[in-house]
């Protein structure tokens, strides 16, 4: 078959996966299956051992692998951002927080210690391992994240939050394992990774994140509200603004990651500071302006309700990005299942750091929060590992992972992928209905007091 008809055919599978899935969507998400196990085995189907019309190498594929996964980790992070409403001084935010901070390091440790002394890796590729496998995943996790801004549940609040952090406080385990590789310069005694890659590179890609998010939601609220100006266009406020601060934080050497997760935090919150029109100046839209927007009078939101009408365009417009992203890395990593060769230290390794790591790490963390039992343990069972460990994976290789390692952690990290799309895709359902009936027979969730 000629690469004219592979690429046909191939334009064929995803036009059909993608319109089954839109009309099945509602009938899936009442079994026990995710979206992203069917993905999966429609990614194995058309992969080397299925009709071989997606082939990748995951050594020679590396750059457009990890930019693949890059995007759909920023869109994601974005729309995250987005889900939080909460203030900021609201002691919930401690959850998600002491989730990102002292869980991942935690993880991190323990997932080294198996490395290093069990499975005989280098040092620095244990360290690698454990920040490759740390954090939780934003894209994958969407079926226990918060469903509306407005949701104040703790169980649904700490998991969202933590996947929005944890894919930016896991950058600096990444460069200390790449210094201990050789392959970062960590600086005389560590101050360099200290300095740069742990305190500027999180407080930096926070603040330079949150900073832009709130400029560009005020501004262009202010020209709506005041002048009837940037009407429409909503969709380009995501695009735009996830490329901004993006850009801005890793030009400025902190991680972009935490400054996309921050500027959606940020323009979420614009809603608190928008500007009423003064009394006297007009309301009503230019006509032409209008007809340039693609407004109409019925459709054009008042000043009170401007804030929240953007909000939801942009929210629309990032969810449905961030499933185009999924359906794209999850078939690629079907697709790398078949190329992979893996060893039998997956079959213990994944049980430990589902079962055993992720439990003990939740628990330490979360130490000090005012979570109920029920809430911690399905905290602690949905950690659940996808796109961002793969990125993080490929940002390895790209930056002179040596062959033989890299086939190793790859072999390491697609297992976990893939075990805990599976094993979380079939629990998830279930799971989530009876903490809800349970939640709901409590008196809608009469959780401690903040």
């Amino acid at each position: 078959m000629n690469e004219d008809h592979l690429f046909t055919l191939g334009v064929i599978v995803v036009g059909l996966l993608l319109i089954v899935m839109t009309m099945s969507s509602s009938f899936i998400a009442r079994l026990p299956l995710s979206a992203a196990m069917l993905y999966l085995l429609v990614g194995i189907g058309i992969g080397p051992a299925g009709l071989g019309l997606l082939t990748l190498d995951p050594l020679f594929d590396a750059d457009l692998l990890e930019r693949l996964t890059e995007i759909a980790v920023l869109i994601s992070l974005f729309t995250a951002g987005l889900k939080l409403e909460m203030p900021l001084r609201d002691r919930r935010w401690r959850i998600p927080v002491q989730l990102a901070s002292v869980s991942m390091v935690l993880t991190i440790a323990a997932i080294t210690a198996l490395g290093y002394w069990v499975m005989n890796l280098p040092l620095g590729a244990a360290v690698l391992l454990g920040a490759i496998l740390a954090p939780t995943d934003p894209v994958l996790a969407s079926d226990v994240q918060v469903s509306d801004p407005g949701d104040r549940d703790r169980l649904r609040f700490g998991l969202t939050g933590e996947g929005g952090l944890n894919d930016g406080t896991a950058f600096p385990f990444v460069m200390l394992g790449l210094g201990l590789l050789s392959l970062h310069d960590l600086g005389d005694g560590g101050w360099r990774w200290w300095t740069i890659d742990v305190v500027w590179g999180v407080v930096g890609g926070l603040g330079i994140g949150y900073l832009l998010g709130a400029l560009v939601g005020r501004a262009i609220l202010y020209l709506r509200v005041r002048h009837r100006e940037a009407l429409g266009s909503d969709e380009f406020i995501a695009l735009g603004l996830i490329a901004l601060a993006y850009g801005v934080a890793v030009l400025c050497k902190s991680y972009g990651f935490l400054a996309v997760f921050a500027a959606a935090l940020a323009l979420r919150r614009i809603d608190d500071v928008s500007t009423p029109v003064e009394t006297g100046q007009s309301a009503a839209p230019n006509p032409v302006d209008k007809a340039k927007s693609g407004t109409t009078a019925d459709a054009e939101p008042s000043t009170e309700e401007a804030p929240g009408h953007m909000m939801r365009q942009v929210e629309r417009f990032n969810a449905q990005l961030e499933r185009f992203a999924e359906v794209a890395v999850v078939l690629a990593i079907g697709a790398l299942l078949m190329v992979v060769k893996f060893s039998n230290e997956v079959l213990w390794f994944i049980p430990v750091l589902f079962l055993v790591i992720r439990p003990l790490a939740v628990y330490v963390g979360l130490l000090g929060t005012q979570v109920l039992p029920s809430q911690r343990r399905l905290i602690a069972w949905f950690g659940i590992r996808g796109i961002g460990s793969i990125y993080y994976l490929m940002y390895a290789i790209t930056h002179g992972l040596e062959p033989e390692l890299a086939n190793r952690l790859l072999a390491l990290t697609l297992a976990v992928v893939v075990a805990s799309i599976v094993a979380h895709g079939v629990s998830v359902t279930p799971l989530m209905r009876t903490y809800e009936k349970r939640r709901s027979a409590r008196g809608k969730a009469k959780e401690p007091p903040v």
